[in-house]
């Protein structure tokens, strides 16, 4: 059974950064995807940027594009997202997932417990 767990939340100033962290276990295959969603109350899910588990494609929101980094240590069983340059409408809970299938949309099969992140001064 696959476990993810994120963790780098927190209140952040705008024009700040963080770095989001998750870690997996229990996964058996590398033909593995990983994201980072995000969700806020009044708005949809967000696929905000994607990679494979070799880190040879990735996925970034037009929203995020220039200011996020997706990045995975394979070695450390750890994908990142470095945040840059945050604004208030980046305010969300952001959720690690993991799925087979090496498409970014469509269901994603594992979740982690979702860490929130909040800009504002």
């Amino acid at each position: 059974q696959v476990q993810l767990v994120e963790s780098g939340g927190g209140l952040v100033q705008p024009g700040g950064s963080l770095r989001l962290s998750c870690v997996v276990s229990g996964r058996s295959s590398t033909d593995y995807t990983m994201g980072w969603f995000r969700w806020a109350p009044g708005r949809e899910r967000e696929l905000v940027s994607g990679i494979t588990w070799n880190g040879g494609r990735t996925y970034a929101a037009g929203s995020v594009k220039d200011r996020f980094t997706i990045s995975i240590d394979n070695a450390k069983n750890t994908m990142y997202l470095q945040m840059n340059n945050l604004k208030p409408e980046d305010t969300a809970v952001y959720y690690c997932a993991g799925k087979k299938a090496s498409v970014w949309f469509g269901q994603w099969d594992d979740w982690g417990q979702g860490t929130q992140v909040t800009v504002s001064s």
